[in-house]
């Protein structure tokens, strides 16, 4: 990661940053005026605190502890720069299943054919590993080819040397895998860490 530009994320978070829109349907979607980052990851891994962190504004994208809040493709625009896409997540919701169908459909149709989509920022909670469904999503990116980068949630919670656990095996996963970035970044919402790496990586996605 020595060839990011830690300045470059800072100033395009520093930058105008405001909801869009919400998503429900494909038709819904913005425009594909603009390059876009994604976020997904399983139900409460921490996308929207995450994104919250990223812009510094803590209410931006709203947080809960209830699994299957988030229920539309949330847009947030960064300027005339990028805009963030804040998706649903799988795995367990408190919702009905009518439900939960509607929006997985809604998350894979916008993953595997959304042309301005640069890149898909999977989140795995560093305390749980990667799970059954983060490797059907990856999947689905790896056919699709989608690039997507694995980011380690809550990251916190583990000290350094547990920390390595989850890492080795992230990096084990994407071995072999021809959509995954080979980097992966351990972030805490609470304490900052990463933050900044992935202002980088995601003001690389912003470049003409």
């Amino acid at each position: 990661m020595a060839d990011l530009d830690i300045e470059a994320g800072r100033l395009l978070f520093a930058g105008p940053v405001a909801f869009e829109r919400g998503a429900a349907r494909t038709d819904d979607l913005p425009p594909g005026d603009l390059p876009e980052a994604a976020f997904a990851g399983r139900s409460n891994v921490g996308k929207s605190s995450l994104i919250n962190a990223l812009t510094g504004r803590n209410t931006l994208a709203r947080a809960s502890n209830t699994p299957g809040r988030t229920r539309e493709v949330n847009f947030f625009r960064l300027g005339d720069r990028l805009r963030l896409a804040d998706l649903p997540g799988y795995g367990y919701a408190s919702a009905p299943k009518s439900e939960i169908a509607r929006w997985t459909s809604l998350m894979r149709d916008y993953l595997v054919g959304r042309a301005p989509l640069r890149r898909v920022f999977l989140l795995i909670d560093a305390r749980h590993g990667v799970k059954p469904n983060d490797l059907e999503i990856m999947d689905a990116l790896d056919r699709a080819a989608v690039s997507y980068q694995i980011v380690l949630t809550k990251a916190d919670k583990l000290g350094p040397a547990a920390l390595q656990k989850p890492l080795e095996d992230a990096r084990a996963r994407i071995a072999k895998r021809t959509a995954a970035h080979p980097e992966i970044v351990a972030t805490s919402s609470e304490t900052g860490l990463g933050v900044e790496l992935l202002r980088a990586e995601i003001a690389a996605l912003s470049a003409p």
